[in-house]
């Protein structure tokens, strides 16, 4: 599945945002931002697929929002509450170019959104990729 292998990609690159520290130059704060963002893009995309091929109607014309609350009642996602967040936090990278939001996102994103994609990844793997 394209859009699952992507977020694993997208998963693997993010990754890296551990191996910066700061203080951040503008162009690291804000690449780490920008692979945040696309792992967030990639990881709805994954779950949006994922439940359509699994007959979720939601799958086949879901926005992002709509998708995680259906992740959430179907147990791929545990905490609701976070992936909302990410949501609002993936909307302000746009906002990136300042250099307190892009913080806040790096910051967040090494806090609790890195580990919030990997147990979504080992929920895929361990109850949906079969």
């Amino acid at each position: 599945m394209k859009k699952y292998e992507n977020f694993c990609a997208a998963l693997k690159n993010l990754k890296d945002i551990y191996n910066y520290e700061e203080p951040y130059t503008n162009v690291v704060l804000t690449g780490l931002a920008a692979l945040y963002e696309i792992c967030f893009e990639q990881s709805w995309k994954a779950v949006k697929e994922i439940l359509e091929l699994n007959g979720f109607p939601e799958g086949k014309t879901g926005s992002p929002k709509q998708i995680l609350k259906t992740a959430y009642q179907a147990g791929m996602i545990k905490d609701e509450k976070i992936w909302v967040e990410a949501l609002a936090t993936r909307n302000s990278v746009a906002h990136a170019y300042n250099q307190a939001v892009a913080l806040d996102i790096v910051r967040a994103t090494k806090k609790k959104y890195y580990q919030m994609f990997c147990d979504l990844k080992d929920e895929l793997d361990t109850n949906w990729m079969n």
